[in-house]
């Protein structure tokens, strides 16, 4: 396609966009579940367009200035590199929140870190998936404070809060699955009908978030999909959302199961997405553990689950499973990094020969992240994303040299 019709396709794009009347404006992003289907598809639509905007060489920079403050309580690759090139992307610089070298680690409440960060801040990103029952609830504390140092005047503007990851969601990787969906099976009613398998998957690791199953298991039955959600007994995500999946597949045509067996799950399979997480009782009790420092419990609790684990290890997806799938070619999901049987670890959640397989694939799923961020960041800052996405393609101002 060349520049002059990859400019009309955009501009087409935009326009479809300013017909869309989403309530993003000034809200913090922290659960997909809260965000309308009018919501979620303009952050997938801005999301498109900012991503061709890149390949067409127009940069979409909307900040002059600024700052987008990087909080993570748990460590990340994809996730904090996406969040960073989605600022840039829009303009803005990216300033790590190091908490044990700012004054949090000498008793900093969150009422001040959040005020101090904030003077020249547009945007926060938040990963706390650590505490169940404390992550998305921190984020909502450091909003309500927002809230406050802006009503004062203390902030002249409320930076917008962007869930990285916490112990219920991780919006910007569902979201960004979703696109990589979207991008495969061509739109939203191609996906009706579709089988979903979201399956546990084994690993030499006890304490995996359940954040990523729940988001995806929440998002896509909004979507008409049948959706199978796979784990060995006592797996057990947490209960609320999985009742939410179930109502969301009622009213969206789809329908929701829930599985004990791997390959009864895998046959005849559109999509597989196995991934390993600890169970809701075992993270309720690792939450205690860690809230009172406790090192000798918690060694005591992963050794019981690494145990109980061990009684899985056949919970692998390998291509014996792939078989079992719609025509033996699945679409194989992961958020990554995947546990890799005989060569991240011993035995892990999928066989190296299949893992090969997608790997490429894979990549491409985690590069909708950034642009789903941006997107999210956009839609927050902006009330008519459609207006602004024109003004950048008339100001036509190119990323690499000069237009």
């Amino acid at each position: 396609m060349n520049k002059g019709k990859k400019q009309s396709n955009l501009e087409e794009r935009i326009e479809g966009i300013k017909l869309l009347r989403p309530s993003l404006h000034g809200k913090d992003f922290l659960l997909t579940w809260e965000k309308s289907d009018e919501d979620l598809k303009t952050v997938l639509e801005v999301a498109s367009v900012l991503k061709e905007m890149r390949a067409a060489n127009i940069s979409p920079r909307v900040f002059d200035s600024g700052l987008a403050i990087s909080n993570f309580r748990d460590n990340s690759t994809r996730t904090r590199f996406s969040f960073a090139s989605a600022s840039n992307l829009l303009g803005l610089a990216v300033q790590d929140l190091d908490e044990e070298k700012s004054q949090i680690a000498h008793g900093e409440t969150v009422r001040e870190t959040a005020n101090m960060i904030s003077f020249l801040s547009d945007f926060i990103g938040i990963r706390d998936d650590i505490f169940l029952g404390e992550g998305n609830k921190y984020m909502r504390e450091v909003g309500v404070v927002l809230d406050e140092g802006f009503e004062n005047g203390v902030l002249p503007v409320r930076p917008g809060i962007v869930n990285l990851q916490c112990d219920m969601d991780h919006p910007t990787q569902s979201m960004a699955d979703l696109m990589h969906l979207l991008s495969v099976f061509g739109s939203a009613d191609n996906l009706s009908g579709k089988k979903l398998v979201m399956s546990w998957a084994y690993s030499p690791s006890y304490g995996k978030p359940m954040s990523v199953p729940q988001g995806i298991i929440a998002l896509m039955s909004r979507f008409g999909m049948n959706i199978e959600l796979a784990y060995p007994e006592g797996y057990n995500l947490i209960p609320g959302i999985v009742e939410l999946a179930e109502k969301n597949t009622l009213a969206s045509g789809g329908s929701f199961s829930v599985s004990h067996s791997m390959e009864e799950a895998m046959k005849d399979a559109d999509i597989v997405y196995p991934k390993s997480w600890a169970p809701y009782h075992i993270m309720q009790q690792r939450t205690g553990l860690l809230q009172k420092a406790d090192r000798n419990g918690l060694k005591e609790l992963e050794q019981v689950c690494l145990a109980n684990n061990a009684k899985f290890r056949d919970w692998e997806f390998d291509d014996d499973k792939l078989k079992l799938t719609r025509n033996g070619s699945a679409l194989y999901m992961h958020c990554l990094p995947a546990d890799i049987s005989g060569i991240s670890c011993e035995r892990g959640e999928v066989s190296a020969s299949t893992f090969e397989r997608y790997r490429i694939e894979t990549y491409r799923e985690a590069g909708f992240k950034p642009y789903v961020i941006a997107a999210m960041m956009l839609t927050n800052r902006f009330e008519n994303p459609g207006e602004v996405l024109s003004a950048i393609m008339q100001r036509n101002r190119g990323r690499v040299g000069v237009n």
